[in-house]
């Protein structure tokens, strides 16, 4: 890792910026932009509060690490120019839990790091590479209380499982199924409907 504008896929958030913070040099400063560290959506508020810093005058490089499990389209539209004409002696680090979470017009801007590390995950429930009707049933029911939150981890779950069957028809647009689910989430759609729309479009382009 360095101390210089990207974004960092890790599973571990708070690891993560102690590590970017050991690595901090003399002549650059590292702040942490976060009004509630607690929260694991970034903010329309955490984006202002962003902008508002990059724009202080600093004789010094700062880094400005914004980090959450969540950054909404909305949110990233608000940081795209800052980011795309950052000001002077200004990087910006994002950090996320899920690549599939950052939009295409910040991946464009930004280099993208996928950190290793050993993530122990649940049982999904599913043989993805498996899929039926009945499959797609089932799990959409035991799902019908699951909220938005456990849906992400769940959508990126099956986006992984569908890939790595190599059971798909995955072409570019179809893989956008997993960015247009997490955005779908975001803005508020039922989680039940977003899985199944998912599950069914993968379905469709199961091979036989």
């Amino acid at each position: 890792m360095t101390l210089t504008s990207q974004v960092l896929i890790s599973s571990d958030i708070a690891g993560t910026i102690e590590k970017l913070r050991a690595l901090r040099q003399d002549e650059r400063l590292v702040e942490i932009v976060k009004l509630d560290p607690k929260d694991d959506t970034f903010k329309v508020e955490d984006a202002k509060l962003a902008i508002e810093k990059a724009y202080m005058a600093s004789e010094e490089i700062t880094v400005l690490i914004l980090a959450a499990k969540t950054f909404s389209p909305i949110v990233q539209n608000k940081l795209l120019k800052v980011i795309e004409e950052p000001p002077r002696n200004k990087e910006f680090i994002l950090i996320a839990t899920s690549k599939a979470t950052i939009l295409p017009t910040i991946r464009s801007r930004l280099p993208i790091k996928v950190l290793s590390e050993e993530v122990t995950e649940e049982v999904l429930g599913i043989d993805v590479g498996q899929l039926t009707l009945a499959d797609v049933y089932d799990f959409v029911r035991e799902h019908k209380r699951t909220d938005a939150k456990q849906m992400k981890r769940i959508v990126e779950r099956i986006g992984k499982a569908a890939i790595a069957s190599e059971r798909f028809d995955l072409d570019e647009k179809s893989l956008d199924l997993l960015k247009n689910a997490y955005i779908a989430l975001d803005v508020g759609s039922p989680p039940q409907f977003v899985l199944t729309t998912l599950l069914l479009k993968l379905l469709a382009r199961k091979r036989r």
